[in-house]
């Protein structure tokens, strides 16, 4: 089936998948990469749940390499998420902005950590290492902006110089940092 038929578009970065049964192929995931290379932030997701209202959120997101994921935690809401390809640090921090610890992800064939779960609000941020990165996310809904708290120590999503410089930052005190 033709993926513009399939997916309802919700924004450049969000899809929703308008089937009963939701199935992702090696050819959706292509899709994906290719919409995500070509929208401004290199970011898209395909959720698989019906509303931001479902009580179970499940999206298969794309990020490209080099973008900027805001340091922030999630109020109430567990998370989970499942490499499916590519190469990520998922970086934790304390409230005072401080690395308290980083998981390498890969994909399983990579032998690194495929699977990541946060079970409490915690300041955290994805430095992605490959080109593309692809994940299966989960977590609890309904979806409400205000329970996403973004770290007030971290540069805006728009400072594009702020951001990438901090991002550059946490990746060379990663180098030094042992778990």
């Amino acid at each position: 089936m033709n993926n513009d038929a399939r997916f309802k578009r919700e924004s450049e970065e969000v899809l929703y998948d308008l089937g009963p049964v939701v199935r992702v192929s090696r050819q959706d995931v292509d899709f994906l990469k290719e919409q995500a290379e070509h929208n401004k932030r290199k970011r898209i997701r395909l959720c698989a749940h019906g509303s931001i209202e479902d009580r179970l959120h499940e999206m298969v997101i794309t990020h490209a390499k080099g973008i900027y994921v805001r340091p922030h935690k999630h109020l109430g809401k567990i998370e989970s998420f499942h490499v499916v390809e590519g190469a990520v640090d998922v970086v934790l921090f304390d409230d005072d902005g401080n690395i308290t610890g980083v998981t390498r992800m890969g994909d399983y064939q990579s032998g690194r950590p495929f699977y990541h779960r946060i079970s409490e609000p915690r300041y955290h941020t994805l430095l992605i290492t490959s080109d593309v990165l692809v994940f299966h996310e989960i977590t609890n809904g309904p979806f409400r902006r205000e329970d996403m708290v973004y770290a007030p120590w971290s540069p805006e999503d728009s400072d594009n110089q702020g951001s990438s410089d901090y991002m550059a930052r946490i990746g060379k005190d990663l180098e030094s940092f042992h778990a």
